[in-house]
């Protein structure tokens, strides 16, 4: 078992009852899922290069442990060079002891590569109990070997909770050990 896991079921869980008072164990808000999605806008160019999505794609199942999918422009926009169906990105969904895996790497070992990091901004909800946050750059991730990258690509980290408030979910990521940044 994941050692968050281990922690949210020991600690974290008991503590969320005890804070807000639930009465029932499918009350207390838990983690449901984290997308990862990496766009590279210039693979979806008109006469653009494919290889760099794949790199990306390589770079990502990398750090995720699975195979990504590949997104598609769903409207042509002149202006962008973009056809409609073209291929502009990459994501892949991590459910179970996967997700937990991932928010441990995180956590823990990629969020203290950043450089002058102040923490995460804790603003960062979305009004129904889900964080999204973005890193600059796919080398914080110790998997990830210096010499074999093209380019650096920073990526969308979405974490979707159970969690109906945002002082709900807030709450669980910060007994996770989510380093948010003080107000």
């Amino acid at each position: 078992m994941a050692r968050l896991k281990e922690l949210y079921k020991s600690q974290v869980a008991p503590a969320l009852t005890k804070e807000f008072g639930y009465t029932n164990p499918m009350q207390v808000p838990r983690l449901q899922k984290i997308v990862l999605n990496m766009g590279v806008g210039q693979a979806g160019q008109t006469g653009g290069d494919s290889k760099l999505l794949d790199n990306a794609m390589r770079d990502m199942s990398i750090m995720a442990g699975q195979k990504p999918c590949i997104t598609r422009a769903r409207k042509s926009i002149s202006n962008f060079k973009l056809r409609a169906g073209a291929r502009i990105g990459c994501k892949v969904t991590l459910r179970g002891e996967r997700m937990y895996e991932f928010l441990d790497r995180f956590i823990s070992t990629a969020l203290p590569r950043v450089r002058d990091f102040q923490g995460i901004n804790p603003d960062s909800f979305d009004g129904r109990g889900n964080f999204a946050t973005g890193v600059r750059e796919q080398l914080i991730f110790p998997e990830i070997e210096y010499d074999k990258i093209d380019k650096i690509r920073g990526m969308d980290i979405i974490v979707c909770m159970s969690a109906r408030t945002d002082e709900e979910a807030r709450a669980l990521l910060r007994g996770l050990g989510m380093p948010f940044r003080r107000k």
